[in-house]
């Protein structure tokens, strides 16, 4: 006997309609909610890459022995390694550190070169520094505060005389720090018979604020720095030499293909530079567990100044611009790039990739162990080395 299907009775119909027309609207709004979410986050992400940020506590004080003038903090990549350093703390203000003097899997204990006192009282948690030198004053060398007259206003500079007017050096600090972070390339530069202009730039902390207050990642501040140039073309200067750590190296690339005042910059020294922005944020995205497809779209939002604005990050951000590895053919003066291949916060491969493009102009000094920022810390006779050979090798030197 042949089955029959039997059919759904005409009351059934209109159940099962008004069932599918519910999931769909369900499953309709769980995908504008993640959508929401990931834009949300995506947003997010776009607006810490130009934030000015506060400077983050990253290592545990475990404890000062004030007698033996010693100080332990938690182990990190950075508590390890040899050379001098110094700590921001709470309490002691900055606080310089010498050799590692023990170490194990928990903690790390340097010899103190400030003095704590007794009375002093310092919080648990500090933040590890590659500056060494805070104040110019501790550089011991003839020095005096100007005032740059910049796009966005006023800037604060330090300017060191060695008594030559000819050539002169402008110092650029990176992403985060102020000008002090360059005070270690000073004595350097002095020796050399180098005057140098140590700078501030736009929503440092220093110098003014822009309209947004948030980073152009070298396409806004090397306007500043170029100020700077200018001031000092005005006193004699014939020949300029740039010099920019971390974000400062894509300031002084970005000044270097852009100023009005080309014809006076004679050489650029980059210290762990920022050569190619993407590179270094597909690295932070994925040391934060970030999908590569959200990093790639905060990037994209960072570069489209309709959607910077929607994600309040400012105008944008041309990243096409800021990869001087593509427009390494826009580079016309020779240039030293220091840079350590385990930096940890800007990888190496754009520098390397730059100095294959321009072999005829790039001397690239390989570190490995110095991590970012802190070659000179880390190594000062070969930091020094290789920056005087290389000045007097190009007629830098007096």
């Amino acid at each position: 006997m042949k089955h029959l299907r039997r059919a759904a009775s005409p009351a059934a119909a209109p159940a099962s309609a008004g069932s599918a027309i519910l999931s769909m609207v369900g499953l309709g709004v769980l995908l504008t909610g993640v959508a929401t979410a990931l834009s949300v986050r995506i947003a997010g992400v776009a607006r810490r890459v130009v934030t000015p940020a506060p400077r983050v506590a990253d290592v545990e004080i475990l404890g000062i022995d004030r007698a033996a003038q010693t100080i332990t903090l938690t182990r990190t990549p950075d508590t390890v390694l040899p050379g001098r350093y110094g700590i921001f703390t709470n309490g002691a203000g900055y606080v310089k550190l010498g050799a590692v003097l023990a170490q194990d899997d928990a903690g790390v204990t340097r010899k103190l070169l400030s003095h704590i006192d007794a009375a002093t009282r310092v919080g648990p948690h500090g933040s590890f520094s590659g500056w060494y030198y805070d104040e110019p004053a501790q550089l011991h060398l003839p020095h005096h505060e100007e005032l740059i007259e910049t796009p966005v206003g006023l800037a604060p500079a330090w300017v060191f005389s060695a008594g030559r007017g000819d050539v002169w050096a402008v110092l650029v600090h990176g992403r985060g720090t102020t000008r002090a972070e360059t005070l270690r390339a000073v004595p350097t530069l002095h020796a050399a018979g180098i005057s140098t202009i140590v700078v501030s730039y736009r929503n440092d902390g220093e110098a003014p604020r822009s309209r947004s207050g948030l980073y152009g990642l070298g396409a806004t501040e090397w306007r500043d720095v170029d100020a700077a140039i200018e001031w000092a073309r005005g006193r004699g200067a014939a020949r300029i030499l740039l010099m920019g750590w971390s974000m400062g190296g894509a300031i002084v690339l970005q000044t270097a293909v852009r100023s009005a005042h080309r014809d006076l910059i004679d050489g650029l020294i980059l210290e762990s530079p920022v050569v190619d922005w993407r590179i270094v944020l597909d690295y932070h995205a994925r040391e934060l567990g970030v999908p590569a497809f959200a990093a790639r779209a905060a990037m994209e939002t960072l570069e489209s100044p309709w959607t910077a604005r929607a994600a309040r990050a400012g105008r944008g951000v041309p990243f096409d611009e800021l990869d001087m590895v593509a427009r390494a053919g826009e580079l016309t003066v020779p240039i030293l790039l220091l840079h350590s291949d385990d930096d940890g916060f800007v990888p190496s491969d754009a520098s390397h990739a730059l100095a294959a493009a321009r072999p005829d102009l790039v001397t690239m000094e390989v570190f490995s162990v110095a991590r970012h920022t802190k070659l000179w810390n880390y190594d000062e006779r070969r930091w020094t080395t290789a920056i005087s050979d290389w000045l007097r090798e190009r007629g830098f030197s007096r």
